[in-house]
């Protein structure tokens, strides 16, 4: 019989002797052989081409690297490359999936200079079925230990004009806030930076999100169109324009991910990010736990009409502790009361800490171990709300004093960068959060980039407009929020103030800074919490809004970390259906944008057998009165399918358990 072992050596054999023997022109394949990329040399200068099946999705897009010491881009030539099979199964402690099998080919594309100063870098390309990735890696030579980076010039020459939906940011200094366009590519505006991921609908039915994976010690990336062809931008250092990336040798630029598939569901359930980066460098994950949350800061810290004063103070945070405890929430935020964190600080916002901020010393009117100890009496877990500044000035005492105190986790807000020195930062909260066993959710960031396998204590991230906006407009909708599952969220975790219980038709919306309104009806909020994936789902308005109200029950019995995902039904920005399993429950949450449907929702990733669906459905009335909706009880199997009518700026949820 023919060993394992020997049918791999034979594999990788002919990988490698295939990959050589051409010299100026190299293929590389996924497993199925649907996904194909192409590197050639065109007069010593490299360029590539992506494929799906038939269909050219990338065609002659130029590579180079601008240096400090000269542009690594012509007088090339590919030395001997070597291929790969790659087969990894890993589990995440937190994601969309519980096990996630890994499987791609990989090659390695040695690029060498045929003249001085003779500079090497290897193209590094990995295929697997529902995407394409490659990297530039960076040798050391004898004669140099550091490098200056300028430009990445990697492009994207787009082939045809598909359908593209994006983000145009103002600056590389942004909160990745904004409403995404929806355009042809030949009318996209030119000039302007393009956040990631950006979506690609081309004809028949094919999709493509160019996106970056394991973001470390590099600048985050742009789109940028300028005359046919997109090309890379990377966030400069601060204060200047030129220096993009410096490091000392070896080193390696981030993965530039195409994810495609005939299918724009197959997008939303694919793990290519997280098959992208390191293992979990986190040796004890046991205090790691995934939940829901308070987050007074949406609601305005509203108490009922009680014989205490709210605010900055110990009975405020009690009453939204024991709220918490009796509703399934593992953990209570807190932030602050107007415009006083809950940290000494002598700044006059929360967005700008002052001269004398102490972030290790709590306001007097609060007692945190005194409300650490409450919540932990009762089984909620407290984490506070941080700007980074304050922070990152004493990281090691503050993170020590938080755990000392016996808090769970941070919230760290207002980077809106990603320069080298921002990724950097962040990896290093990371990595000192989790050695006091804190996790930490980041606000006013940049998207993530599949690094919470890496360090599962990353919870979830905003980088996204949300629902903070109902504070004071209107700008986000559902019609925002399906574009949601298209882009942002197939990044990762998706940070929104999720839970408005007190809808108003869009045409009553009226601005609440105090206990805002929202525009879409409850089940829409409901299927938020299964759409996105986070692992620190909010639950934003006040407790009186939730209590008794219809829907509750599914707010609290909904996970936020899952073992896996599917996406029956999709059409970009006009509906989503998503099917995640926990602990053999699954539970489904279809979003509608404005314009009411009937969805047929077939089950058949459901496995064989007899279940129990507990279906929620707007109300007939939800155009009147958005809260109502309606629920029923029925026995289905994996050959069912259930009709969700979809109201207007509606949604649908469903439970379905043996």
């Amino acid at each position: 019989m023919t060993s394992i072992r020997t049918i791999f050596t034979l594999i990788l054999y002919i990988c490698t002797a295939t990959a050589a023997f051409a010299q100026n022109r190299i293929q590389v394949t996924s497993p199925d052989q649907r996904i194909r990329f192409e590197l050639n040399l065109a007069g010593g200068s490299p360029e590539y081409s992506i494929a799906f099946g038939d269909h050219t999705l990338i065609e002659h897009s130029p590579l180079s690297l601008e240096f400090a010491d000269g542009l690594f881009e012509m007088n090339l030539k590919i030395n001997r490359p070597s291929s790969l099979i790659l087969r990894d199964t890993y589990q995440l402690v937190v994601g969309k999936a519980g096990t996630v099998v890994s499987r791609c080919n990989e090659t390695v594309i040695p690029l060498e200079e045929k003249v001085a100063p003779f500079r090497k870098i290897d193209l590094v390309v990995r295929a697997f079925n529902d995407g394409l990735a490659f990297r530039y890696e960076f040798p050391k030579p004898a004669d140099k230990s550091t490098f200056a980076l300028y430009e990445e010039g990697t492009a994207f020459n787009i082939a045809g004009n598909p359908k593209v939906l994006t983000l145009f940011l103002p600056s590389y200094q942004t909160s990745h806030e904004g409403l995404y366009t929806h355009a042809d590519y030949r009318d996209l505006e030119e000039k302007r930076l393009m956040d990631m991921p950006t979506l690609f609908e081309y004809p028949d039915h094919i999709f493509m999100a160019i996106t970056e994976a394991a973001v470390r010690d590099y600048a985050g990336m742009y789109l940028w169109k300028e005359g046919p062809m997109l090309h890379s931008k990377l966030s400069p250092k601060l204060g200047q324009d030129r220096i993009k990336v410096e490091a000392a040798l070896p080193h390696r630029s981030p993965w530039r991910v195409f994810m495609i598939s005939d299918r724009v569901g197959a997008l939303i359930e694919s793990n290519i990010l997280t098959n992208l980066n390191e293992p979990c460098k986190i040796s004890d994950t046991s205090w790691i736990k995934p939940g829901k949350t308070t987050f007074t800061w949406w609601n305005g810290n509203m108490v009922p009409d009680t014989t205490f004063s709210p605010g900055n103070n110990f009975l405020t945070n009690q009453y939204y502790i024991d709220f918490a405890a009796a509703n399934n929430l593992q953990y209570h935020a807190i932030y602050g009361y107007a415009e006083q964190p809950w940290y000494v600080d002598d700044g006059f916002d929360f967005g700008t800490p002052g001269e004398h901020v102490d972030i290790t010393r709590s306001i007097k009117p609060l007692d945190m171990r005194a409300i650490c100890d409450y919540g932990k009496s009762v089984g909620v877990g407290i984490y506070v709300w941080v700007n980074w500044k304050a922070l990152y000035a004493k990281l090691d005492d503050a993170l020590a004093q938080f755990e000392d105190w016996g808090l769970a986790g941070v919230m760290v807000d207002f980077m809106d960068r990603d320069d080298q020195e921002m990724i950097n930062i962040q990896e290093e909260i990371l990595m000192k959060a989790a050695h006091h066993h804190l996790f930490v959710q980041f606000h006013g960031a940049c998207k993530p980039t599949g690094l919470h396998r890496t360090y599962p204590n990353e919870f979830t991230r905003e980088g996204t407009l949300n629902y903070e906006v109902y504070k004071w407009d209107n700008t986000v909708n559902a019609d925002h929020d399906i574009s949601m599952p298209f882009t942002r969220v197939l990044a990762g975790p998706t940070d929104y103030h999720l839970g408005g219980f007190r809808a108003l038709p869009r045409r009553e919306f009226k601005v609440h800074f105090t206990h805002p309104y929202v525009t879409s009806t409850r089940c829409h909020m409901l299927a938020m919490y299964v759409v996105l994936e986070s692992y620190l789902a909010m639950v934003c308005d006040v407790p009186t809004a939730y209590v008794g109200q219809p829907g509750f029950d599914f707010l609290k019995a909904v996970p936020t970390t899952w073992d896996e995902t599917k996406v029956p039904l999709a059409s970009i920005n006009e509906y989503v259906t998503v099917a995640r399993k926990k602990d053999g429950a699954w539970f489904v949450g279809a979003l509608n944008n404005h314009q009411a449907r009937t969805l047929k929702l077939p089950l058949d990733f459901l496995a064989k057998g007899s279940y129990t669906a507990e279906i929620y459905l707007d109300a007939e009335d939800a155009d009147k009165n958005p809260n109502h909706l309606t629920t029923e009880e029925r026995t289905v199997t994996d050959q069912d399918t259930i009709e969700l009518p979809l109201a207007a700026d509606g949604g649908a949820v469903i439970r379905i358990r043996n």
